[in-house]
């Protein structure tokens, strides 16, 4: 079972069972200060018992919950902000048998300080039981009215994932005036699995081939991939076209994660904007978001635009729409060849979790003698030249230490990454 900030997950019955989620669900309790609880699930097979569980064990304290039935992370989140928390129900792109909850306090995702009630026993006295009703969100009147009405009708093709943004994102694109084809809409029968960063995505690329556009959604609809001409794009891509059109609103405050592309921030830049870097992770850049009080930005290596006064979380729905009025434009085209131009390669090596630091710190020493630049805000991220850069991270779950670099040569990463996997290698044989 994983507990971080980003949510409790696990696989279904075997890390994570119904005994859990109402011992977390009773600790959350202590976090709601307003005495209401809005709550949705994705599609997933065991959603509806967690959510039931869920709902039950704020109940007994004496929360109200309101039930959103089976919505995408962005609607828990934007309804929220309403009622004071919500959980989402679902552990996002992690495989079907998997499933988890995230928390949300005052539209936003629990920080590092809450993270600890959650996981710590509360004892929590109530003299009443909550209520529970149904209800339904402003969601797609409230995106469509940031998007506005588009005159070309760009044909887009949407693969669903078999998750929860259905319903909702075909809805948003045929609002604003698009004309929109829907593939793997049901769980049943979907092609491909639950994250498309890491899905080649073929049918989308076969279904969007006479389109403008090919948008895939993750299981919880908080992921957006964008496929063009034929090609599925980085998830860097996907941020820096929310980004191009956020500067085209008037926005020039940004966050960005360490790892996010270069092409962003020099896009953001050329345009007359700033950017504050933070570490890997939606929260840490919602966190800085909030204390900057910057207006968009958001996490290059899971495709996840934030637009912090419409939500404070990944926003695959809103970016859809967001980058569906950019098509057909001279912007949209000059964006993403500038985009296109930087290669990123995210790799990984097997490394014992219990000399993670001893690695790390040994990497640390020996790219200050090769690089003039070495930043260690999160990890070690070595500057290499004003187009390239390779950063090394322990991973906080797994026995690996993660690897990502980028070039506007493409070569270069992949070199750059060879080199760097066999430095990290080289390490861990010397500090065991």
């Amino acid at each position: 079972m994983k507990k971080t900030i980003s949510g409790i997950r696990g696989i279904f019955g075997e890390d994570l069972n119904l005994k859990d989620v109402l011992e977390f669900c009773n600790n959350f309790s202590s976090l709601v200060q307003s005495g209401k609880c809005v709550i949705g699930k994705d599609t997933r097979p065991t959603g509806h018992m967690i959510k039931d569980t869920a709902s039950a064990a704020l109940m007994k304290n004496g929360i109200d919950v309101f039930n959103l039935e089976t919505v995408p992370t962005p609607v828990v989140f934007r309804e929220a902000r309403k009622y004071g928390a919500g959980i989402v129900v679902s552990s996002s792109h992690n495989p079907i048998e998997w499933n988890g909850m995230k928390f949300i306090i005052e539209g936003r995702g629990i920080n590092e300080k809450e993270l600890p009630q959650i996981i710590e026993n509360q004892e929590i006295k109530s003299s009443k039981i909550g209520t529970e009703q149904d209800i339904s969100s402003s969601y797609i009147e409230d995106a469509r009215k940031i998007i506005g009405d588009l005159e070309n009708q760009p044909e887009i093709a949407v693969d669903i994932g078999g998750g929860a943004a259905k319903g909702f994102a075909p809805e948003l694109l045929e609002s604003i005036g698009c004309k929109v084809q829907v593939i793997n809409e049901n769980l049943q029968g979907c092609t491909r699995g639950p994250d498309p960063t890491a899905d080649n995505l073929d049918d989308l690329v076969s279904a969007s081939s006479q389109k403008e556009i090919g948008f895939a959604f993750d299981l919880d609809g908080d992921r957006l991939v964008v496929v063009r001409n034929g090609k599925k794009q980085t998830p860097d891509v996907t941020l820096g076209l929310g980004v191009a059109k956020s500067l085209e609103l008037g926005y020039k405050s940004f966050v960005l994660s360490i790892d996010t592309s270069v092409s962003v921030e020099k896009f953001i830049k050329e345009n007359g904007g700033t950017v504050q870097r933070t570490k890997v992770g939606e929260a840490n850049v919602i966190e800085q978001m909030i204390k900057d009080n910057a207006q968009a930005g958001g996490e290059g290596s899971s495709g996840g635009f934030i637009l912090p006064e419409f939500n404070y979380c990944r926003e695959g729905i809103l970016t859809s729409g967001l980058i569906s009025s950019m098509l057909g434009t001279a912007k949209f085209n000059e964006v993403l060849n500038f985009m296109e131009s930087y290669f990123q390669i995210r790799d990984k090596t097997a490394i014992d979790a219990q000399f993670h630091d001893k690695v790390i710190d040994d990497v640390h020493s020996k790219l200050s003698k090769e690089y003039s630049e070495v930043n260690t805000l999160d990890g070690v991220k070595g500057i290499i030249d004003e187009n390239s850069w390779v950063l090394i991270r322990k991973s906080n779950t797994e026995d690996i230490i993660r690897v990502s670099a980028e070039s506007n040569d493409e070569e270069k990463c992949k070199k750059i990454v060879k080199d760097t996997i066999e430095l990290v290698n080289q390490s861990y044989e010397q500090v065991r």
